[in-house]
This record gives structure tokens, C-alpha cells and sequence, in this order.
């Protein structure tokens, strides 16, 4: 990894229409030069990617589960992240989002107060103590997480419904008590 700064660039899949919040901080991103990975899927990728291509954003690489990304827009540089899942589940895509996590230093998410793929790369990020600035789309603002009270203030804007949907497929109330755990042993 050299010393350039990585952001990784993700969204909910519902999320068609950039705001034009996100668009000047990837506008920001790209004018600072830094490196961008972003996936392959539709919705929030593919207009992500949109952007990108728009702005002649040469630093960007696309990450994909399969052989060959679903989007790849500018025809940036690909990277293929086996795994080990069936194809097309759930851990099949997921995958890839823990490279990028791994690969990323910050993460800028834009997030529908619901979608747990996005919700799940903020706390991959934060799990390697990596910060996000994840664009809540209902309330149009940012919000800053790079600690657990932050998760949680985050997750506060969902709705009790999408809470315990995400708690079901992605463990979300174990993986903050994780979470807490590790911090408070920081302390000590």
C-alpha cells in the first residue's frame, strides 16, 4: 500500500441520484488527488461510477465477486476478489466490501437509513479503526462515525423495523456489543 489516501466509495442500492452534498465530496476526493475504490453493483455504485467518469477520475479501482465487474464505467482497473461463497449470496458480494475495507483508509457512505451492506462496511471500517462519513439520504446530512457512540447515533435514525431487519441478517447488536468491547479494553 503506498502512502496515498484511499476512500472507498459505496451506497445503498436504492440510491440512484447522487446529492449534491456527496457529489462536492467526491468532487473533494478526486481534486485531492486520492486513490478511489468503489464496487460493481447497481444503484449507488453505478452512479458513483457515473460521477467518477464524469470528473476523469483515473484513480479509481473497481472491485467485483465475479470474474468480470457488472459495471465497470470508465473501464478503470479491476480487481477480482474470490470467494469462497455461493455465487450471488450474500457473503459472495460481501466479500469484496472487506477488501475495500481493508484497502481503504476512510469510507464515504451513502446510506438509505436502512440498507445493511452499507451499514456493514461503516462497522468494517470502524473495526480497523477507520473512520466514515456516511451521507444519510432521508435527513440529506452527514454524520461522522469513528466510534461506537457515533454507530449508534447513526443507527438511532432507523426505524426500529430496519433495525431488527438488519439485526437478523447482518448481527448488528453483536457486532456493536463487539465493538464496545474492544474500545473499552483501550481504555484499560
Amino acid at each position: 500500500m503506498n502512502s496515498m489516501t484511499t476512500v472507498f466509495i459505496a451506497g445503498s442500492i436504492n440510491i440512484k441520484n447522487l446529492d449534491p452534498k456527496v457529489r462536492e465530496r467526491i468532487n473533494n476526493i478526486v481534486a485531492s488527488d486520492f486513490e478511489v475504490v468503489v464496487g460493481d453493483a447497481g444503484g449507488a455504485d453505478s452512479s458513483i461510477q457515473e460521477y467518477l467518469l464524469s470528473l476523469e477520475a483515473s484513480r479509481t479501482t473497481v472491485f467485483c465477486s465475479g470474474p468480470v465487474p457488472r459495471n465497470n464505467l470508465g473501464q478503470w482497473p479491476a480487481r477480482t476478489v474470490a470467494s469462497k461463497h455461493s455465487k450471488g449470496s450474500r457473503a459472495f458480494f460481501t466479500e469484496k466490501d472487506l477488501v475495500m475495507a481493508e484497502a481503504a483508509d476512510y469510507g464515504l457512505m451513502i446510506w438509505d437509513a436502512k440498507s445493511t451492506g452499507t451499514l456493514s462496511n461503516v462497522i468494517e471500517l470502524l473495526s480497523r479503526k477507520k473512520k466514515s462519513l456516511v451521507f444519510v439520504n432521508k435527513e440529506k446530512q452527514f454524520k461522522v462515525v469513528g466510534d461506537v457512540s457515533q454507530l449508534e447515533e447513526l443507527i438511532a435514525v432507523m426505524s426500529d423495523h430496519a433495525r431488527q431487519k438488519a439485526n437478523e441478517k447482518i448481527r448488528l447488536f453483536d457486532r456493536i456489543s463487539l465493538l464496545k468491547h474492544d474500545q473499552a479494553e483501550l481504555l484499560f
